[in-house]
């Protein structure tokens, strides 16, 4: 069965490999594309270092083929004084949801997750198991659908969407990155999650957000954290 969700987002023109203006579609393939977040925020002085390291794969090949990036802005360092413009309690609760799935109680950042785990190597590995193919699609007429072709039946899924930033600047002038001008790529400037079903439909799309620049879609199975397939692509 083919499960397939209309979305109604804060999104512009999506540009994938071999799309045009007039029709744009992104997929993920049957393999598993891995989903890379990072849970930092401007006011760390530990985390420029972990977002130079994300910002390095807008050079490298597998960006969308089989990684697709989403740094979350925390909003818990705001209390020393710089309140980062990026956070939301939206994506501090994500990474308390994380915690409490793993059996802890605590957070921090810079934290690395990847497919629903914490992170902590050098090296991403390269996708193996089969996923199921992930399709977004958007109109001619500024109208997007996205469609999930599981590998297997028996379970209901949901849809996450990130509208992502690149290259946006930010002149830090307290807390401990005081001072210095930091560089976001990949920051989520946006989040909806809904539920995936059997309707096909679609739904017209606003305008962008100033900066924003790609878009990263996952999906789980409901009730669940853990991202089963992703696919994203510049706008």
């Amino acid at each position: 069965m083919r499960h397939t969700l209309p979305l109604f987002l804060a999104l512009a023109t999506l540009l994938t490999s071999g799309a045009t203006a007039a029709d744009l579609t992104f997929q993920s393939g049957p393999a598993q594309v891995h989903l890379l977040e990072l849970f930092t925020s401007e006011g760390c002085s530990s985390c420029p270092p972990a977002e130079q390291r994300l910002s390095s794969l807008r050079d490298n090949a597998g960006l969308w083929k089989t990684v697709v990036p989403v740094e979350f802005h925390v909003d818990y360092w705001d209390y020393l004084g710089w309140s980062d413009r990026f956070a939301g309690p939206a994506y501090t609760q994500r990474q308390q949801d994380y915690a409490r799935e793993w059996g802890g109680d605590s957070v921090y950042t810079p934290e690395f997750v990847l497919d629903g785990h914490e992170f902590r190597n050098a090296a991403i590995p390269a996708p193996s198991a089969s996923a199921g193919q992930l399709t977004v699609h958007l109109s001619a007429s500024r109208l997007l659908s996205v469609h999930y072709q599981p590998p297997s039946g028996g379970a209901t899924w949901e849809a996450h969407i990130a509208t992502l930033g690149i290259g946006l600047q930010t002149a830090i002038r307290a807390g401990e990155n005081a001072g210095t001008q930091m560089r976001h790529d990949f920051v989520a400037l946006s989040l909806l999650s809904l539920p995936l079903n059997s309707l096909d439909g679609t739904l017209p799309l606003p305008a962008a957000k100033p900066g924003e620049k790609a878009i990263a879609v996952w999906v789980t199975q409901a009730g669940t954290s853990t991202p089963v397939q992703a696919a994203g692509g510049y706008e």
